[in-house]
């Protein structure tokens, strides 16, 4: 804006103060754009910084590693600022074993009642122990199973359950008189703490024929 008395004034004068008026107006519009430009960043990038600092859920990262980030670990201590720890390779957690004979171990039949595997499929992480036919709880997490309980020539009823620390979860039947074989057959998902143990009980009947064929399987669905 040009005050005064302009109209006496020489031409390039008034020239010289037209391209100056117009030189700050472009950059008052320069300001304002860097500063729009700003504020739209801070928008854009605002709730994503709060969401890795807030958001309890681990986030999973599959590639040549496995990476799990978790703002609340139970066992590992922090990593950074933000209160999260990286992991590698805890997340990658199944197993799956298989009974391939029908001799009986006296120890279920007298004992424990525990349901034995002889072969296994599949370990990752060396969680089942095939000895003992026991899964153990690497950390936290929702964890799922289902198994596969075969009678052969055998006419009483069996209750087969998917034990938790000694205490059963999920449980199956089978009970036809008329079929030489029959399958105790369930699935289900259990959140198990760091520690706890899961394996087979036979909860009633007998396997004296055995239970060849039989499978037991499990795997981490998340961590928590």
């Amino acid at each position: 804006m040009i005050y005064g008395d302009w109209t006496n004034l020489p031409k390039n004068h008034l020239s010289l103060m037209y391209v100056k008026t117009s030189e700050e107006i472009m950059k008052t519009r320069s300001s304002r754009f860097l500063v729009g430009l700003l504020w739209c960043l801070l928008i854009l990038t605002g709730p994503l910084v709060v969401r890795g600092q807030n958001d309890t859920e681990p986030i999973v990262l599959e590639g040549k590693c496995l990476v799990v980030c978790d703002s609340t670990p139970s066992s590992e201590p922090a990593g950074n600022a933000l209160g999260m720890s990286v992991r590698s390779g805890t997340g990658r957690v199944a197993f799956s074993a298989t009974r391939q004979t029908n001799h009986e171990p006296t120890d279920m039949s007298n004992r424990t009642m525990i349901i034995y595997f002889d072969q296994i499929l599949v370990n990752v992480g060396n969680h089942f122990d095939q000895e003992s036919s026991v899964f153990l709880a690497p950390r936290r997490g929702v964890y799922s199973f289902n198994f596969h309980v075969v009678k052969a020539y055998n006419r009483q009823t069996i209750q087969v359950s998917l034990m938790l620390n000694g205490w059963p979860m999920i449980s199956a039947f089978a009970g036809d008189q008329d079929v030489t074989r029959e399958a105790a057959t369930n699935a289900g998902l259990v959140i198990m703490e760091r520690g706890d143990k899961a394996y087979l009980k036979l909860e009633r009947g007998n396997l004296m024929g055995g239970w060849k064929y039989s499978t037991f399987s499990g795997f981490l669905v998340f961590p928590l």
